[in-house]
């Protein structure tokens, strides 16, 4: 039978899996980011300098996961930001700006009780993979 093709894209440009989880995974031209922490690829260790630092980082490993697929932050249609205090929001889509600039994804934040290693933001996102027109 056959069925919708299914992949599990991965970079070593983007922190590694810690758990039982994929970086990505790719449904026919759908991509789904797990959500990305502001770790540092080298060191596995969350970035210094706060919120802005982490969000920062977070995005750009957003981004080699994006490349490895052949895509951009202009291919992302949906992001969910997970912070650990929501009067981060401000900073965090101060950062986030510089990343989306035209053409926003929709998007989600919450708080959450806590992040995995005490991350302070945490942003996942779905793609679509191709050439992408606006009508």
């Amino acid at each position: 039978m056959d069925g919708i093709p299914r992949r599990f894209p991965y970079t070593t440009k983007a922190p590694v899996r810690q758990g039982i989880y994929s970086q990505a995974v790719l449904v026919d031209r759908t991509l789904y980011i797990s959500g990305q922490l502001g770790m540092d690829v080298t060191s596995n260790l969350l970035v210094e300098g706060g919120v802005q630092a982490q969000a920062n980082q977070a995005l750009i490993n957003m981004g080699e996961i994006l490349k490895s697929v052949g895509c951009t932050y202009d291919n992302v249609v949906k992001t969910t930001v997970l912070l650990a205090d929501i009067n981060d929001f401000t900073s965090v889509n101060n950062v986030y700006q510089t990343f989306f600039s035209k053409n926003f994804p929709a998007r989600s934040a919450f708080q959450v009780a806590a992040l995995p290693r005490g991350g302070l933001v945490e942003i996942e996102a779905v793609a679509v993979i191709g050439p992408i027109c606006d009508s």
